[in-house]
């Protein structure tokens, strides 16, 4: 057993001890489906805390012929698969953690010789004399010793994670990153001693013109997963199971990590924030302060090609298509608001629906990184929206109107540029924009369907809050006192009979020739 040649078994078996696992084996079954052929090259890319390592570790454990790995399958999914006992421990394994070798070798410039002699060096101790001292090049030795192996069905499985860390920690070094992607082809393409590439990471196979030279790999990604899908993080019923067995609601579960949305998985959680919600008894924000948090601060802060106001909408609820064929796989080619919303896709601070091509804040526990990256960042009249929120709420719950009226004055002016002020959904979004701490206690709903015709925003409380529901009518030029007309004429009220409690019915009506707002606010008991 090595470090990198036959890694063995034990980083898997810790996982399959663990506290909480959930089995996703049923990934080795696909793999099975490719080895061997053309498609046999998989570039699996998720966010971090999406269990890519562990991913990895599985397959290292299941392929390794140097250990005997049955005991830790023979009860997981796998086990009832037809390849299942046709390739456990039949393979040679490589496996390179990225990450670590770039540490290792101390340069960038340094890595793809570093890799080749790390990994040269374990051959030569498994090989000997097969390998002379003055090999340097990793394909050729792999070459000559699949055509010396006595079972030359065998060959060599590749396991590579944090395929892409190059990318990421040394954006501006092109000419490294052209040299690595050339160490990775002359690995990879034509190579029959290859049975299978699994490599995974953040981002997906990096686009560099003619150096696309990994086009070989077939990828699957957040924005599209195919037939992984249900193997990017947790799915709802796994989610249920847990959340009954540490007697977790799964309402507020769901609430805190659902979001992420598949063609063929449409509830996916983040798998660690999930375990760590069990493991420590309560629900809150897990995301830790990574790299990729500083660059959603980083992103955010820019204002190319109306990047600012998609991120107001998004914040407020809304949704923004985007075309994510422009992105280039990088964190340092964004030259669009399409192409940085497609990074913070693969970040996994915005989720893609591939049926509209649109984009939008997942959950809780993403959303309060975006309020934290805002705060913390350069946007002024972002930070101002989000700051006032909490005073804007105050004030309508104790149905203050004409302090609600001049602080959506002051976010309409603040957060929305000029050529989208005068605009209907401009104004639909700083209200929710402003009232986005409503989140800890409220759910939303638009275009509520009731009596006769659509009630604009509904805020309905949580079952553990004591406010009172808040139905909101917008108007353009006309009156506060129109849009609390419309609510009782339209009967807009009839949704909310089994409510029970207080609600407050909310006019707010924009003059677009003056700029100014009003609000009328009344109670109502049901």
């Amino acid at each position: 057993m090595g470090i990198y040649l036959n890694p063995g078994n034990e980083a898997f078996q810790i996982s399959v001890h663990d506290d909480i696992y959930v089995d996703k084996s049923g990934l080795i079954a696909f793999a099975n489906s490719r080895l061997g052929k053309r498609k046999r090259f998989l570039c699996v890319s998720r966010p971090r805390r999406f269990g890519k390592s562990m991913a990895a570790e599985m397959l290292c454990a299941y392929y390794d012929c140097s250990c005997s790995s049955r005991s830790l399958f023979e009860d997981l999914e796998i086990a009832a698969d037809d390849s299942f006992g046709q390739h456990l421990n039949r393979y040679h394994v490589i496996f390179l953690n990225i990450q670590q070798l770039l540490r290792s070798a101390g340069e960038i410039g340094l890595l793809t010789a570093h890799i080749e002699q790390a990994v040269i060096s374990e051959l030569r101790e498994e090989y000997h004399s097969l390998i002379s001292p003055d090999d340097t090049s990793l394909s050729s030795v792999l070459s000559r010793l699949y055509q010396k192996d006595t079972q030359p069905d065998r060959g060599f499985i590749f396991i590579l994670d944090e395929w892409d860390c190059i990318f990421r920690e040394a954006p501006a070094d092109t000419d490294a990153h052209k040299a690595y992607l050339d160490f990775l082809r002359d690995l990879f393409k034509d190579r029959t001693y290859v049975k299978l590439a699994y490599m995974t990471g953040i981002l997906p196979v990096k686009k560099y013109g003619t150096h696309s030279a990994l086009n070989i790999f077939d990828e699957f990604s957040m924005t599209s997963p195919g037939r992984l899908a249900k193997y990017v993080g947790f799915t709802r019923q796994e989610v249920q199971t847990l959340c009954k067995r540490y007697d977790m609601k799964f309402s507020e579960a769901r609430r805190w990590y659902d979001g992420y949305r598949f063609l063929r998985a449409n509830h996916i959680y983040n798998p660690k924030s999930i375990v760590d919600a069990m493991l420590e008894e309560e629900f809150r924000s897990f995301w830790t302060s990574t790299e990729t948090y500083e660059a959603l601060q980083v992103y955010i802060d820019l204002d190319i090609d109306g990047l600012k106001q998609s991120v107001i909408s998004l914040l407020a609820g809304d949704t923004c298509q985007i075309d994510t064929g422009s992105f280039q796989n990088d964190m340092t080619s964004c030259k669009s608001r399409d192409d940085i919303l497609t990074l913070l896709v693969h970040l996994g601070y915005l989720a893609y629906d591939e049926r509209t091509s649109s984009v939008f804040v997942p959950n809780e526990e993403v959303r309060n990184e975006f309020i934290r990256a805002l705060k913390n960042g350069n946007r002024p009249e972002l930070i101002k929206a989000i700051q006032v929120s909490d005073r804007l709420l105050c004030a309508t719950l104790r149905m203050d109107g004409d302090t609600v009226a001049s602080m959506i004055e002051e976010a309409h002016s603040a957060a929305i540029s000029s050529d989208f002020y005068n605009n209907e959904q401009a104004l639909r979004s700083v209200i929710l924009l402003s009232y986005i701490t409503r989140i800890d206690d409220y759910t939303t709903i638009q275009e509520l369907p009731s009596g006769n015709g659509y009630a604009d925003i509904l805020f309905l409380p949580r079952r553990r809050s004591d406010k009172p529901a808040m139905l909101i009518e917008l108007k353009w030029n006309h009156s506060a006192e129109g849009a609390i007309a419309q609510i009782k004429n339209r009967k807009y009220i009839q949704a909310l009979e089994g409510f029970g409690g207080d609600i407050l019915l909310v006019g707010i009506n924009y003059n677009k020739k003056t700029r100014k707002h009003e609000c009328l606010i009344e109670k109502h008991h049901l």
